[in-house]
């Protein structure tokens, strides 16, 4: 696996590959990699020749200060397990690498309706700054193909209005969750939960199974909603929800009722003592 620190080499390998053939897929990440990074990495090693996997810790996404420091960051070990799947690029820039204009003003995308419900009133500002920094990465890389997660769906949405918006001729690939033995969704957050916390976690997506179980019952959004959350505050008192939301999947907004031809997806996103955990359930046309 090949390792580069600065764009200049990175874009003079990636030239080259291309130059002979080959598509390039790109894998951006923050580190603290798990098998939910891994399945993108393989997803990317199925669908093109060249895997190229960066890892960056982005500051400009963060709200809270203390998340971006006791954000995890486990680099040798993250080296030692790209190498073991077969990853063939490691892009691994500094904050000065990525932002050579320091505090500089980036570029401020509208994303309408997509930024403003869920994550995006949660956390302001930050998928501007998710923006900024996949668009960079995307400048610096130049793949063919993005791999993103499903358990960030509202993330892919806005990297998807992000393409559009730049004409950006990449192909974007959404890959499936991966989650643990009990349900719990994969990431780099589960490691700094309590025993307790993370023994308890599982029921985040037992409330989405509820939810989408509710909706194919044909209760309404509302109403399917409202027995999820009931799940969640019965089961997880400690945990401080800050939504459960049931949405269209393309629009994000919040149905009346269960559309026919439009597939839904439920969102949760809370907080376990000091970790904020996020998931979600995509469902096709109100059924499991």
């Amino acid at each position: 696996m090949y390792i580069f620190r600065t764009i200049t080499p990175l874009q003079q390998f990636v030239t080259q590959q291309k130059e002979s053939g080959k598509r390039i897929g790109f894998v951006p990440t923050m580190g603290a990699l798990h098998q939910g990074h891994i399945s993108l990495l393989g997803y990317c090693g199925e669908q093109t020749e060249v895997s190229v996997c960066s890892i960056f810790v982005n500051p400009t996404q963060f709200n809270v200060k203390e998340d971006f420091e006791k954000y995890p960051r486990t680099i040798e070990a993250d080296i030692l397990l790209l190498e073991q799947h077969g990853c063939h690029v490691l892009f691994l820039p500094d904050v000065t690498e990525i932002y050579p204009l320091g505090a500089a003003p980036e570029p401020v995308y509208d994303f309408g309706l997509l930024d403003k419900v869920m994550e995006g009133s949660h956390r302001p500002g930050h998928f501007n700054g998710v923006a900024q920094v996949v668009n960079r990465l995307l400048q610096i890389v130049q793949p063919n193909a993005l791999f993103m997660g499903q358990k960030d769906y509202q993330q892919v949405k806005i990297i998807d209005s992000l393409l559009k918006q730049t004409n950006s001729l990449v192909q974007l690939v959404m890959c499936p969750t991966l989650r643990e033995p009990d349900g719990l969704a994969m990431s780099s957050r589960n490691v700094r939960l309590t025993p307790h916390n993370r023994e308890q976690a599982f029921h985040i997506y037992q409330a989405l199974l509820i939810a989408a179980l509710s909706l194919s019952a044909n209760q309404t959004p509302a109403k399917a909603q409202q027995t999820a959350l009931q799940y969640l505050t019965q089961h997880l008192p400690q945990a401080v929800i800050e939504y459960l939301e049931i949405v269209n999947a393309y629009t994000l907004q919040k149905p009346d009722s269960v559309p026919v031809n439009t597939p839904l997806v439920i969102c949760v996103a809370l907080w376990l003592g000091n970790v904020r955990l996020i998931d979600n359930l995509p469902m096709n046309k109100g059924h499991v």
